[in-house]
């Protein structure tokens, strides 16, 4: 703010009216200046603090995710390749063993597709009002067709009734511009095939198959009845209603794609010990935790300024918030987890996975980890170690959870709850308003005070002024009756 203060020396007194105004100003702001300047400066490194460490928190949360994908998994204790993934895809789990298994995939899992009869006057066909019944395996699927429906409409209506139940609607039209409603649904295997009922035209019986080059009038299912996928393992006959075959092979999931251009060809699986991934996996793991301890290191610790005298303090020095977090996290790396009583393979340490005493980062000691790999079956501990047996008590969920109460409000709480960042960040914006208005606040005490000191020492100024030019006067007066007696 500009101060009100003219520089240069009284006309009446000859002082420096504006250095002694500025200098009792100064004198009174200076302490609450200092202490919001101080308070600022401390706020603003919390505030960049808690987001630094939020980002972190959300990296490592990320890093743990990526780890425990369940689609691309980095802790599979077994690894299961195919000859041909075109043909066959094959994922395994800790339950796995070694083995070399021959696979001829003959009939692919099929869903049922059926079309309605044909409507002359397209997508704007008028369709009756009442319920349109969809049956599939017993269970009935209804959806209310308002009146001035049309077969677009129709469409429309069971998409947003059924999609939820894996059942969708389309419109087909041909050259001559007739349509056909066309219903499909996700589930596959044999007695899936939909039938459709309760709207007079829509009626579909799915047993029947619509050939080439269907009627008008004909309606059915479109390509063939909904089937089994068919294939063998080392010659025994396997069916399924998914093309995801689970429980064929123990510890593997088939995953089938197509079936081979030459009929009877076989797809070669091939599942072995899986050391070395897993290797690169903990090595992840343990550089993930080592850069969160990092950045809380950084967050927390006071360091020594250029001359290395005096302490800068960090955005968390002193404060329990980092302490309770490596606290949380560190907790989780000690408990056995998914570990089931007695098993070989319970913490760390047996990894090879130890902390450093003096700066509790981890490391991974690669020669007792190839030593505890080197056991039958121990691939397979490691994977149920870090991605447990359900979706919370592996070592990489209870790491990530640990860090929820931080970044997330509790289950349950109120929309408006935060987590423990959140909460901290609000506290140290509304310091941050606090401290604007202490700022304005003192900005305007400042102009206050120096315009009332200036108009004091200004009207000060002109009464020495007066003072002097009566004195002058006084002096001047004598003087002159001095100089007339002299002159006698």
């Amino acid at each position: 703010m500009a101060s009100p203060i003219l520089p240069g020396s009284g006309l009446g007194s000859g002082l420096d009216i504006g250095a002694i105004v500025t200098a009792l100003v100064n004198a009174d702001k200076s302490p609450k200046q200092t202490q919001i300047d101080n308070a600022t400066k401390t706020n603003t490194l919390k505030i960049s603090g808690v987001g630094t460490l939020k980002s972190a928190l959300t990296a490592f949360q990320t890093a743990m995710t990526n780890l425990g994908s369940k689609t691309n998994p980095a802790f599979a204790g077994y690894t299961a390749t195919s000859s041909t993934p075109a043909v066959l895809g094959v994922t395994s789990d800790n339950t796995a063993v070694s083995g070399t298994y021959s696979v001829v995939v003959s009939k692919l899992a099929t869903g049922s597709k059926v079309a309605s009869a044909s409507f002359a006057g397209g997508a704007a066909s008028a369709i009756p009002s009442g319920t349109l019944k969809i049956s599939q395996n017993g269970t009935d699927y209804n959806v209310t067709i308002p009146a001035n429906a049309t077969l677009q409409s129709t469409r429309d209506a069971i998409n947003t009734a059924q999609g939820s139940n894996g059942i969708s609607a389309n419109i087909v039209t041909d050259s001559s511009g007739a349509s056909r409603l066309v219903i499909s649904s996700s589930k596959t295997g044999a007695g899936s095939d939909l039938s459709v009922s309760g709207i007079a035209g829509l009626e579909i019986d799915g047993t029947q198959v619509m050939g080439a080059t269907p009627a008008a009038g004909a309606s059915g299912s479109v390509g063939g009845l909904a089937q089994d996928a068919s294939l063998t393992i080392d010659g025994l006959a396997v069916s399924s209603k998914s093309n995801t075959v689970t429980g064929a092979i123990s510890g593997l999931t088939l995953n089938l794609l197509t079936v081979p251009a030459t009929p009877g060809t076989p797809v070669t699986v091939t599942v072995d010990t899986n050391t070395k991934g897993l290797q690169t996996s903990v090595q992840a793991f343990v550089d993930a935790y080592n850069t969160l301890k990092s950045t809380i290191d950084t967050l927390s610790k006071a360091t020594p300024d250029e001359d290395g005298k005096l302490t800068v303090q960090a955005a968390f020095t002193g404060d329990s918030l980092p302490r309770s977090l490596i606290a949380d996290i560190r907790g989780q790396l000690t408990a056995p987890g998914a570990a089931a009583a007695g098993s070989p393979m319970a913490y760390l340490s047996q990894l090879g996975v130890m902390t450093d005493k003096l700066t509790g980062n981890l490391s991974l000691d690669t020669t007792a980890f190839n030593k505890a790999m080197s056991t039958p079956g121990m691939t397979g501990q490691v994977q149920q170690m870090f991605t447990g047996t359900n979706d919370t008590n592996g070592l990489l969920a209870r790491m990530s959870k640990a860090v929820d109460p931080y970044l997330k409000p509790p289950a349950g709480s109120l929309p408006t709850a935060k987590g423990l960042l959140d909460q901290r960040m609000g506290i140290l914006n509304n310091n941050t308003k606090s401290l604007t208005s202490q700022q304005l606040a003192l900005d305007l005490r400042v102009a206050n005070l120096t315009k009332t000191l200036t108009a004091k020492y200004n009207a000060m100024d002109l009464l020495v002024g007066q003072m002097k030019s009566t004195a002058s006067s006084i002096t001047s007066f004598f003087a002159s009756l001095n100089a007339q007696q002299s002159a006698k």
